[in-house]
């Protein structure tokens, strides 16, 4: 134990001398909590304010009522084509005429639907002229003699049983996911160095003359880069407790926080995907030929537990996922942070299921760095 503390301090030591390095492997776990907060903050700015609606409405003296409906909702017509929206309402011509006998009066909305920026905006008008048909529909039942509500056969009642926390369980997912991620970026650059770099800078193989058994060696390397990883996973966690109050959830109708409990149950549950993410790191560093081939293999490699942490962040993941690594421990925090306690065998399995896959590849590292090949890239 006391060679592997000493080889732990050596790769520790070399890794903090990089500082340009130690940095860059920790941009993500510093910058992501700011810019979702920055990303929220204009969000909801936007949803609880929303803009004047400017669009092109032709024959707008056909439906004057219909016209002050918008009016009223802040929809409006402009003549400025720089300072509108690419729609336009088109009131036909019978329309005062078809309103008067009581049948269907026609409006045309055209947009284009492919258009991104304007969705929102399409949505929108689309939904008060509904309003605004089911207001005269209404109407035009009270001018009969007709209560309205006889076109209405069933009053559907919500109870919803959803909390301020699990509301917002789609954001908890994501927050998570981001934490989660950070132990694979932190790590990196470090893993890579540790490997691919000492390799074309000779020290792997002076490395290996001295009387150390190989295992020793290798288990120095993942608990380095474990180390750098949950230094980055710590990091994300002590800026999001700080940032994420800033942001004005409860005008969404959720709110997110993040406990002291749930910073120490995420750091045990990260703590085998953070080895697990070095030793998949650091075997892939190792079977590169150079510094550069390594960078672009993990970047690649780490587009699997990427894929597995949104599926569960977006909820398409099967049931089976739950019971995998990244995803399962997602899971498992997102029910503890919304309230519904931890699911304790799924959270087993998969961390069983990361510490399988780790001490997996750890055992190939192990017999790989018996090969020539591996140890001088040849």
């Amino acid at each position: 134990m006391s060679i592997l503390n000493t080889l732990i301090k050596k790769e520790l030591v070399d890794a903090i001398r990089d500082k340009r390095s130690v940095m860059a492997g920790l941009w993500y776990a510093l910058g992501s909590p700011i810019m979702v907060c920055g990303l929220f903050m204009i969000l909801i700015n936007q949803m609880s304010s929303p803009d004047d609606l400017k669009i092109e409405i032709q024959n707008p003296s056909n439906a004057p009522d219909l016209i002050r409906y918008l009016n009223s909702a802040d929809i409006s017509h402009s003549d400025d084509v720089d300072d509108r929206k690419d729609i336009t309402l088109i009131i036909d011509p019978s329309y005062a005429e078809n309103m008067a006998k009581g049948i269907p009066a026609t409006v045309i909305v055209v947009a284009d639907n492919s258009e991104q920026k304007l969705q929102q905006s399409i949505r929108r008008l689309k939904r008060h002229l509904q309003r605004y048909s089911s207001e005269m529909g209404s109407l035009r039942l009270i001018a009969r003699g007709i209560n309205p509500a006889v076109v209405q056969p069933l009053s559907i009642q919500e109870h919803d049983q959803a909390t301020p926390s699990t509301k917002g369980s789609f954001l908890l997912r994501m927050v998570i996911m981001m934490m989660i991620y950070s132990v694979f970026i932190g790590g990196m650059n470090l893993a890579i160095d540790t490997s691919a770099g000492e390799r074309e800078r000779n020290s792997l193989a002076l490395l290996l003359s001295h009387p150390l058994s190989t295992g020793q060696i290798i288990l120095s390397k993942v608990a380095g880069v474990s180390i750098f990883g949950m230094g980055a996973l710590l990091l994300n966690m002590v800026v999001s407790k700080f940032v994420y109050p800033m942001i004005p959830w409860e005008e969404m109708g959720f709110s997110i926080t993040i406990s002291l409990e749930f910073i120490l149950l995420m750091v045990l549950v990260a703590l085998p995907v953070a080895i697990m993410a070095a030793s998949i790191q650091l075997f892939v560093s190792f079977l590169s030929k150079s510094f550069k081939e390594a960078q672009t293999y993990i970047t690649l490699v780490l587009i699997v537990p990427m894929m597995l942490s949104m599926a569960a962040s977006y909820n398409i993941a099967p049931e089976v996922m739950q019971w995998l690594p990244v995803s399962g421990q997602q899971q498992a925090l997102a029910s503890f942070i919304k309230g519904k306690g931890l699911p304790m065998t799924q959270l087993l399995a998969s961390t069983a299921a990361t510490l399988a896959i780790a001490g997996s590849l750890i055992w190939g590292m192990k017999k790989s760095l018996r090969s020539e090949k591996i140890i001088f890239g040849l």
